[in-house]
């Protein structure tokens, strides 16, 4: 594979997908505008939230059947890798699959030649336990020429292992699809930040990847969705804004995605990878650096 692309140009889009049937081709239609719009502002990796074409909260499992389409031949599959190949994009969404009899919460990740990949919701937070499978992917990293690309879904960011797992696999960037919906209270700080947020930039931090959060807006069946999404460099710090709580936005960040690479070495004595205690914890957790994919 040739050497990456740089600099690369990021855009997260938060919007308010809704569940219903009668929604689902306007769903479509709207993740494909806003896609656009952010094509068209030079973005190369575009991320979507969580379920995107088809709204989260499902009444049944037979609603949540309905809602389902195969992976890589389902309509908004389908869609959204025309779209790809159309604007010469990178593109990460999110939708309920069937596979079978199973249903899975599982982000695509589409490229200017097609389908690349896939990963499934390995945490499922609250009734999404009555509809889909946990997932089976294990958390694969892809290669691109604009950079290696992990991806994760919601409620995963509040296991440290997967970021940590994804970052020791060589991922440069995590896209972060979610409906970020619920937390203890109180919801927001007063910067109007969620704790999701902060958890996005932690993990950012103490992995030194790029994470691109695209979260929901909105309310749906009595829930209500927090927003916030956010763009978060290698220090953890968002580049830019933090989006709001309530708003259809494009967040945008120019960045070199494989800089990551160079960023766990914090000084000549402390290098974030190589200071890990491998001889302590790597046998018990059971993974390492793969091999294939060196810093």
């Amino acid at each position: 594979m040739s050497e990456p692309t740089s600099p690369a140009r990021i855009a997260v889009i938060q919007l308010d997908p809704q569940v219903g049937m009668a929604n689902r081709a306007d769903n479509l239609r709207q993740s494909l505008a806003l896609a656009t719009e952010a094509a068209n502002g030079g973005a190369n990796l575009i991320v979507l939230p969580e379920l995107s074409n088809c709204g989260y909260f499902f009444s049944s499992r037979q609603d949540a059947f309905d809602h389902a389409e195969a992976v890589p031949d389902g309509v908004s599959v389908r869609a959204w890798i025309d779209f790809a190949c159309r604007h010469q994009v990178y593109l990460v969404a999110g939708l309920n699959e069937i596979d079978g009899m199973q249903l899975f919460n599982t982000a695509v990740l589409l490229g200017p030649d097609g389908y690349i990949g896939k990963y499934r919701k390995a945490h499922l937070w609250n009734l999404e336990k009555l509809w889909f499978t946990p997932g089976n992917t294990g958390f694969p990293v892809f290669e691109t020429p604009i950079g290696r690309i992990g991806l994760l879904i919601c409620w995963d960011i509040w296991f440290p292992e997967v970021t940590r797992i994804l970052s020791q696999q060589g991922a440069d960037i995590i896209c972060s699809l979610n409906n970020w919906v619920w937390t203890p209270p109180p919801l927001f700080d007063d910067a109007g930040k969620c704790m999701a947020s902060y958890l996005t930039m932690t993990a950012a931090h103490v992995n030194n990847v790029f994470i691109a959060a695209a979260s929901r807006i909105g309310e749906e069946r009595d829930a209500r969705y927090l927003g916030c999404s956010l763009i978060a460099g290698t220090n953890g710090w968002p580049i830019g804004a933090v989006a709001s709580a309530d708003r259809q936005e494009i967040l945008f960040a120019d960045v070199d995605i494989t800089s990551a690479r160079s960023a766990p070495i914090w000084n000549s004595l402390n290098d974030l990878q190589r200071d890990r205690r491998n001889d302590l914890y790597d046998q018990m957790l059971g993974y390492s650096q793969h091999p294939a994919l060196p810093r």
